[in-house]
């Protein structure tokens, strides 16, 4: 078992399982049945004795609820961490009416995380019938998360292993900003497996963050300043109110659409300003 075996497993998964399509039967309006939700995954192979990985569990980072690697899967080696980016269906869908989710959006937030968890599953199935233990955190019974005095918390961060990995750096937004942008779902495996780690490419938690206000201009809710970061509480209040009126599905993701790091890392120009790669 390599790292080619996996991420060939992944390409194919995402081109051919009928739950990275909406169905005619789940598809809120006719427009949406048949829609692919993701593009092919990029990976990055971590180690599960990353430093960082301890420095995760301050309270101020994770509010001190973060699960070691090596707590989910005693002999764990390597965390495979992935970002599957929406299709420019989704993306374009989403930036048509800040007012709203759309409905490809709500899809991609609700089945497209059900996607996610099958193609985490299946890595992990594939690592364990090839005799190495493998988990799944989000998955697992233990999986928790927590919210507090203004902070959502829980003991396993998709974004936070991503970063660990080295597929990106965070955003203004508090998104992970990868090579194929923002816009879209992180997934996980962890695995005793002892595969070649990758390098981070970068050394700051914002370095591919241009800092230009364009997610805050975004936000219906006005969460994201440049001067403050993010407010998640009156995010969560925006997010709440979709899934009263949308539920089951939920969502809003107007910070990842029509902005320089949607699909790709933009070049710092300046404080506030931004370029495309």
């Amino acid at each position: 078992m390599d790292k080619n075996t996996i991420i060939d497993l992944a390409l194919d998964l995402t081109e051919n399982s009928p739950l990275n399509y909406i169905s005619s039967e789940d598809a809120i309006t006719p427009a949406c049945a048949g829609m692919k939700m993701f593009d092919s995954p990029i990976f990055a192979f971590g180690c599960a004795n990353d430093e960082l990985f301890f420095q995760f569990r301050s309270p101020k980072i994770d509010g001190g609820h973060f699960m070691l690697p090596c707590e989910w899967l005693p002999g764990a080696r390597t965390v495979i961490s992935f970002f599957l980016p929406y299709t420019d269906s989704i993306k374009s869908a989403n930036s048509r009416d800040l007012s709203r989710p759309a409905d490809e959006w709500l899809h991609g937030r609700v089945e497209g995380q059900l996607f996610v968890a099958e193609l985490s599953n299946q890595i992990q199935k594939a690592l364990t019938n090839a005799g190495y233990e493998s988990i799944v955190p989000i998955s697992d019974a233990r999986f928790k998360t927590w919210i507090g005095e203004g902070k959502f918390t829980s003991n396993w961060s998709e974004r936070h292993a991503a970063f660990a990995c080295g597929l990106g750096t965070f955003g203004l937004s508090k998104g992970l900003i990868t090579e194929k942008g923002t816009c879209g779902r992180f997934g996980s495996v962890l695995t005793a497996l002892d595969m070649p780690k990758d390098i981070r490419q970068y050394k700051d938690v914002y370095e591919y963050c241009a800092m230009c206000g364009a997610c805050a201009t975004q936000c219906p809710a006005g969460s994201i300043s440049v001067e403050l970061g993010k407010d998640h509480v009156s995010c969560q209040k925006f997010v709440d109110k979709t899934m009263e009126k949308y539920k089951p599905r939920y969502g809003c993701g107007k910070c990842q659409v029509s902005v320089p790091c949607e699909s790709r890392i933009p070049v710092t120009t300046g404080e506030r300003g931004a370029v495309y790669v």
